[in-house]
């Protein structure tokens, strides 16, 4: 079969979700194109050639962008089968096949993918088309334990051209990526995993990963961003993993992403981080408002974020963290006390400006339409966003949340400091509540503070930029002066 694998937006990484299933099907003699769109442009040729089209949807944005192009893909090629997978392909099932998509794989899609393929080349061998197939056999959702094959990452774009790390003062690096883990033991009520996974997590073998890194460092990285959900989910393998990581490239270092509940129950195991490479780690903090914080059913306290941060400065880690600074519990002062909150921790370089004007996501399956708080705040399902519209009831919080954004997107564009972005939110915020914006002061001390040139964006709004930009080429870091910021 002649496959295309596509994928219109990863963080700004080297989709997994694009060298996971080529490895599979190309172990099964299948033709494989893989396309970025968020790096490369469409390769139509390969389109109107394609027995099989499918689409990587591994969150809300991917999905919008994806839903962009899929009337056009279908134009181009109205006999091939066309398929989305990921996290957020079963979310949206109805949605997608509206638009005339086939098959929908969510949850361990790997198998599935293969079992479609298999399954076109027969009706294909008899003569029925490709396109003109059964009704799907395929699971929705799977969660079967996969044995994992090496990602085969040959057909995309270079890792020169995916996100960089940003060291202030000291260039940029280039950054691979992989993934120990899938799925979330965790319930945290707003994320994305849980109506797909529930509660279920699942191992890539150690080999397979470091197999993953070896290849990507022979081919110039030097840091490696892993993009598991919570890389402490299985803290048995993830220690060992680092242990040895480090010991085979003691020069490449990492990032990853842990939940602050974790980071307070697995502390001891902080030092280690720190010994192995890990240059910082993101954490979702999301609020430091307990009353948010219990209704998404985070596991952590404003009082466990604080301590995390006391820590990771004792032990001189870095922490990112991100937020959803709008929801229906935010009222100005709230916003206000988070502000205070990043000052007084001296973290203000560590967060990125889109992070302070992020809006709370509620798309189809989500948690957060349990709460009766969150029923009467939202609008009818909105199939063009994918999302369930709300309005706060003071109208200051909306209008504030869509200047922060005005403010980082023009901070942007103008290359400016996350510091200087910081002052400008600190002062519309205040003059919104009707203060005058007290005096901010800055460490005298400050270190540099690295971190990815694409922000970490994961369940928010596509930008203007995004929904403009699909399947043209990103700019790439060609010097160490270029802003890191310019890759949103």
């Amino acid at each position: 079969m002649k496959v295309v694998l596509i994928s219109t937006y990863e963080l700004g990484r080297q989709p997994f979700g694009l060298a996971s299933p080529a490895a599979w099907l190309h172990k099964r003699e299948h033709d494989v194109v893989c396309m970025d769109l968020a790096r490369q442009a469409l390769n139509e040729a390969a389109i109107k050639e394609a027995d099989l089209i499918a689409i990587y949807l591994p969150m809300h944005t991917a999905t919008r962008l994806a839903a962009q192009i899929l009337p056009a893909l279908r134009a181009q090629n109205p006999g091939a089968h066309f398929c989305c997978y990921g996290l957020y392909a079963p979310m949206n099932e109805a949605y997608l096949r509206s638009l005339g998509v086939e098959t929908i794989l969510g949850g361990e899609f790997e198998n599935g993918l293969v079992h479609l393929a298999e399954r076109l080349s027969q009706s294909s061998g008899n003569g029925n088309g490709v396109g003109r197939t059964s009704p799907q056999e395929e699971s929705l959702i799977s969660l079967e334990r996969l044995k994992f094959e090496v990602p085969d990452r040959s057909g995309m774009p270079s890792l020169q051209k995916y996100a960089h790390l940003i060291i202030p003062g000291d260039g940029y690096r280039i950054v691979g990526s992989t993934e120990a883990s899938r799925g979330c033991k965790h319930l945290c009520r707003h994320c994305p995993i849980v109506p797909v996974y529930n509660g279920v997590f699942r191992i890539v073998p150690r080999e397979i990963v470091l197999e993953d890194v070896r290849r990507q460092v022979a081919a110039g990285a030097q840091h490696i961003s892993f993009g598991d959900p919570d890389f402490f989910n299985g803290i048995g393998h993830a220690v060992p993993l680092v242990e040895q990581f480090h010991r085979e490239f003691p020069d490449v270092t990492y990032d990853v992403t842990i939940k602050i509940e974790h980071l307070r129950k697995h502390g001891e195991h902080l030092p280690k981080l720190k010994e192995t490479g890990c240059l910082f780690v993101i954490s979702a903090v999301e609020s430091v408002n307990d009353m948010f914080l219990a209704a998404l059913e985070k596991g952590h306290t404003r009082a466990d974020f604080l301590h995390v941060a006391a820590t990771f400065r004792a032990l001189d880690l870095t922490l990112h963290p991100t937020f959803v600074p709008f929801s229906p519990w935010t009222s100005v002062d709230n916003y206000l006390d988070l502000l205070r909150v990043l000052h007084d921790e001296q973290l203000t370089e560590n967060v990125a400006p889109i992070q302070l004007g992020i809006r709370l996501l509620i798309p189809v399956g989500s948690r957060m339409l349990e709460l009766e708080e969150i029923r009467r705040a939202i609008g009818s399902f909105d199939p063009q966003s994918l999302v369930y519209p709300w309005r706060h009831p003071d109208s200051r919080v909306d209008a504030l949340s869509e200047t922060v954004q005005k403010i980082a997107a023009a901070a942007d564009r103008e290359k400016a400091s996350r510091t200087t972005a910081f002052e400008r939110i600190w002062t519309a915020a205040h003059r919104g509540a009707g203060i005058e914006p007290p005096p901010l002061s800055r460490p005298q001390t400050a270190r540099p503070v690295p971190f990815l040139s694409e922000p970490w964006y994961c369940c928010a709004e596509p930008t203007t930029d995004q929904l403009i930009s699909i399947g043209r080429p990103k700019p790439v870091v060609s010097s160490p002066n270029v802003s890191a910021d310019s890759f949103v």
